[in-house]
Order: structure tokens, then C-alpha cells, then sequence
């Protein structure tokens, strides 16, 4: 499904996004070297061994990053003209290697765009949760969207 237009959406709008994400260890490894990221709790085993989790901790932006990318598909694909920022971006919850992982969206918000008539802003609600139902990441993301008659 293409990503929805400004006047296509609802408030309470909500989206279970079918795609689901199993994390591996590659996955971790490489997000948390890409970013430059050298906590211990992310890349060595040894010490996280002796942490209060006992395994490798998943880093929590690559958590962050999956549960907006999975979103991608069924709320602003092609229709974005711009992400405006993020929010009460919280991660209840640890992800641990071999998490499955999926998202949902809610409209919170629907605002129209002051500077841009052909444009409009949504507020979503992103939520993560993993294969035990748990909560592991939720914030907020203001996208400006076109207007399908734009």
C-alpha cells in the first residue's frame, strides 16, 4: 500500500503494519559500527554478559529507526514532502538478538499547513512491540504531506 495523502486521513486513524522484523546480530553490529556507536552493551558479549540483561542489548536507535522505516510503507510513501521531527520518543523495554519485532500507527494529529496550501501536517504515534507483546519503543512523528490535489 502507498503511503496515504494530507486529505486522506482521519484522526484515530490506526495502522497495524503487517511487515515483521526478526533482529540479528548482523543487524545490531553493523547499525551500532555504522553510527559509531562504541558502548560495550551493544558490541561485546563478554560484558554484557556481566550487565543486569546478561546479553547483547540491541541499540536502541536501530530499534528506533525500524519501527519508523516499517511505518514508511503504509503512511507517507510518496505522498512526504518532509519528516518535521519526532517525539516522546521512549524504549520501555529492552530488544535483545532474535526479537521479533513489529509496528503500528495511530493519527494523533491533522493540522493544516500555514505556509504550504498544498501540503498539510500529520502527527503519528509509532509503537514497537516485541513477540511477547511487550512495548519496547513509541514516539511521535510530524510528516508534511501533499494534498491529493496537489
Amino acid at each position: 500500500m502507498a503511503g496515504r495523502y494530507f486529505d486522506e486521513w482521519n484522526l484515530a486513524d490506526r495502522i497495524e503494519h503487517e511487515i515483521r522484523r526478526t533482529v540479528t546480530e548482523t543487524d545490531n553490529l553493523l547499525f551500532t559500527t555504522m553510527t559509531h556507536n562504541p558502548q560495550p552493551l551493544h558490541l561485546d558479549a563478554e560484558a554484557a554478559k556481566q550487565s543486569e540483561f546478561g546479553q547483547i542489548l540491541v541499540n536502541g536507535t536501530f530499534t528506533f529507526s525500524l519501527m519508523v522505516g516499517l511505518s514508511v510503507g503504509d503512511t507517507t510513501l510518496g505522498t512526504l514532502v518532509a519528516n518535521l521531527g519526532y517525539g516522546d520518543l521512549v524504549m520501555p523495554k529492552p530488544v535483545f538478538i532474535g526479537d521479533t519485532l513489529r509496528a503500528s500507527s495511530e493519527v494523533t494529529g491533522l493540522k493544516e499547513s500555514r505556509s504550504r496550501p498544498t501540503a498539510g501536517i500529520v502527527t503519528f504515534t509509532h509503537e514497537m512491540r516485541n513477540q511477547r507483546d511487550e512495548v519496547v519503543c513509541r514516539c511521535t512523528r510530524s510528516a508534511l504531506l501533499k494534498k491529493s490535489s496537489a
